[in-house]
C-alpha cells in the first residue's frame, strides 16, 4: 500500500515536469492560430530546452556562486510546488505538506533567488527588473493570502487536497466569496507568470520586461533551468484553479484504479482549457504601461479582502 502511495506521488512529480513544457507550447500555438498565423510548434518548448541543456553556459567574470547556484534552487522550488498541487489525485502521501501557505512560501523563495540572480552581476537590466518583481511580490503575495483565508474559512483548513475534496462536495454550492476568490487568483497568475497585460512573454523589450530583464545573462543550461521553472509556475497557477474550483474528476485516496484513469484523463483536458482561455485573453488585450500594474493587483487584493469579509459577515447572522 505504502509502495502504491509512493508510485502515484512520484508519477505526479514526473506528470507535472512532462506536461509544463507541453502546455506553454500548446498556449503558444492557439495564440498563433488566433492571431492567423502558423506559429511555433507544439512540441518546440521541449527542443528549446534540450538544446539549451546542450550548450554550455557562459558566466560573467564578476558573478558569485550565487548566480551560478540560483538557477537549480529556482527550479527545484518550483517544481515541489508544482507537484504539490493535486491533479489528477488528491491524498497522496505528501499531501499532508500540500499547504497552500507553504506553497505561497516555496515560489516566494524561488522569486527571491531570480531577484538576487537579476542583481549579482550588476547590470542595469537586471537589476531593473529585480525591481519591479519585488514590486508586484508586495502586492501579490498579500493578495493570495487573502484568497487562502477565504478558501480556508469555507474548507476548514488550508491543505489543498481537503479543499479539494469539501470543494468536490454539492454542499459548498455558489458562493460569491468564491466568484471574488477566483477573479483574484486568475489577476494573480497573470502577474506571477508575467503574462499580458503585466509583461509580454514573447518580446524583449527593454523597458518594459519584468521577468526577461533578470535572466538576460543566463545561458545554457542554466537560462534552460529558469525556462522550465517558468513553465512549472504557469502549470501550477492552472493546476491550482483547476484543483480548487474545478475539483470534479479528482481521485480521492479511496478511489480504485478507474478513479485514478479517470482523474488522468480529466486533468490534459483541464490543461487545454486552461491553456485555451489564457490565449484568448492575451489575444484580446493590450499589454498596460508598468506604473498601471500596482493598480492591477490592487484589484485581485481588494477582491481577496472583499470574499474573506463576506464570509465573516455571513456566518455573524
Amino acid at each position: 500500500m505504502a509502495l502504491t502511495a509512493l508510485t502515484i506521488q512520484f508519477l505526479q512529480m514526473l506528470l507535472v515536469l512532462a506536461l509544463a513544457p507541453l502546455l506553454t507550447g500548446f498556449v503558444r500555438m492557439v495564440k498563433a492560430r488566433l492571431l492567423r498565423r502558423k506559429g511555433p510548434p507544439l512540441l518546440q518548448p521541449y527542443q528549446d530546452l534540450l538544446r539549451l541543456l546542450g550548450k554550455h553556459a557562459v558566466v560573467a567574470e564578476n558573478a558569485s556562486w550565487l548566480f551560478r547556484v540560483a538557477p537549480y534552487l529556482i527550479f527545484g522550488a518550483t517544481w515541489v510546488a508544482a507537484a504539490l498541487v493535486p491533479t489528477f489525485a488528491s491524498g497522496l502521501i505528501f499531501s499532508w505538506s500540500a499547504d497552500l501557505i507553504g506553497i505561497i512560501g516555496l515560489l516566494a523563495t524561488a522569486r527571491f533567488f531570480l531577484a538576487l540572480a537579476g542583481m549579482d552581476v550588476g547590470t542595469s537590466f537586471g537589476g531593473i527588473g529585480s525591481s519591479r518583481e519585488m514590486m508586484i511580490a508586495t502586492l501579490a503575495e498579500p493578495a493570495m493570502l487573502m484568497i487562502v483565508f477565504t478558501l480556508a474559512l469555507i474548507a476548514g483548513s488550508t491543505q489543498l487536497s481537503v479543499i479539494a475534496q469539501v470543494f468536490a462536495m454539492d454542499g459548498v454550492g455558489l458562493r460569491v466569496s468564491l466568484g471574488l476568490a477566483l477573479v483574484a487568483l486568475i489577476l494573480i497568475a497573470l502577474a506571477e507568470n508575467a503574462r499580458i497585460p503585466v509583461d509580454n512573454p514573447a518580446t524583449h523589450l527593454e523597458l518594459t520586461m519584468v521577468h526577461e530583464a533578470m535572466v538576460l545573462e543566463y545561458s545554457g543550461r542554466h537560462l534552460a533551468m529558469i525556462d522550465l521553472a517558468a513553465m512549472l509556475k504557469l502549470l501550477l497557477y492552472v493546476s491550482l484553479i483547476g484543483c480548487v474550483f474545478v475539483p470534479w474528476g479528482i481521485a480521492s485516496p479511496t478511489s480504485g484504479p478507474l478513479g485514478y484513469i479517470l482523474g488522468l484523463l480529466l486533468y490534459p483536458l483541464k490543461l487545454v482549457i486552461g491553456g485555451v482561455l489564457l490565449a484568448l485573453f492575451e489575444t484580446s488585450i493590450a499589454k498596460m504601461r508598468v506604473f498601471r500594474v500596482p493598480q492591477f493587483l490592487g484589484i485581485a487584493l481588494m477582491l481577496g479582502f472583499l470574499g474573506t469579509l463576506l464570509l465573516f459577515v455571513s456566518r455573524s447572522f
